[in-house]
C-alpha cells in the first residue's frame, strides 16, 4: 500500500488474486487455473518492504510505503475482500507490522507482480504517446506472488 493508494485499487488487487490463472490443469495445460479453480488457499501477508527504494546509498528508503495506520486499514479491507470473493476459512493473514516466519513451498521459480491500472495524471496518451505513469511511479501498486 502506498500514499494514494484507495480501495479501488485494493478491489482490483484483490480481484486479480482470485481471477489469475497461475495453475496447469488435468491435461498439463499452463497457466489454466485459478486458486478458486483448485479449491486453494490465500495467504496474505503485509510486506511493505516490497515498496523499499534503493536508488540512493546502502539503506532502504521506504517512503514509497503508506503510513501504518492508513495501510493496516487498507491492508485489511484488502483481506476481507479476498475472504468475501471466495471462501473466508481459505484466506489466511499474517500479524500485521509484526516480524513473521513464513514458510512456503514455491513451485517455479515463479514470481508474478500483479498491478493496478496506473492512474491518470492527464489526459490519456494515444498509441505514440508514452504512458503518463512509468512502472516505477507510486500509484502502479502490485502484488508479488510466488507461484
Amino acid at each position: 500500500m502506498a500514499p494514494g493508494d484507495t480501495e479501488k485499487e485494493a478491489d482490483s488487487l484483490a480481484a486479480k488474486v482470485l481471477k489469475l490463472k497461475l495453475w496447469d490443469d488435468e491435461s498439463g495445460g499452463r497457466w489454466k487455473k485459478s486458486v478458486q479453480d483448485i479449491n486453494g488457499e490465500v495467504l496474505c501477508v503485509s510486506q511493505f518492504t516490497l515498496l523499499a527504494s534503493t536508488r540512493k546509498g546502502n539503506k532502504p528508503d521506504f517512503h514509497g510505503a503508506l503510513g501504518g495506520d492508513e495501510a493496516k486499514t487498507l491492508y485489511q479491507y484488502f483481506q476481507r475482500k479476498i475472504q468475501e470473493g471466495y471462501a473466508a476459512e481459505k484466506v489466511k493473514d499474517g500479524v500485521f507490522q509484526a516480524m513473521m516466519q513464513v514458510a512456503l513451498v514455491n513451485d517455479g521459480p515463479v514470481t508474478i507482480e500483479i498491478s493496478t491500472a496506473p492512474k491518470s495524471l492527464g489526459p490519456k496518451p494515444g498509441k505514440a504517446d508514452k504512458p503518463t505513469n512509468p512502472p516505477s511511479h507510486p500509484s502502479n501498486r502490485s502484488l508479488v506472488l510466488p507461484a
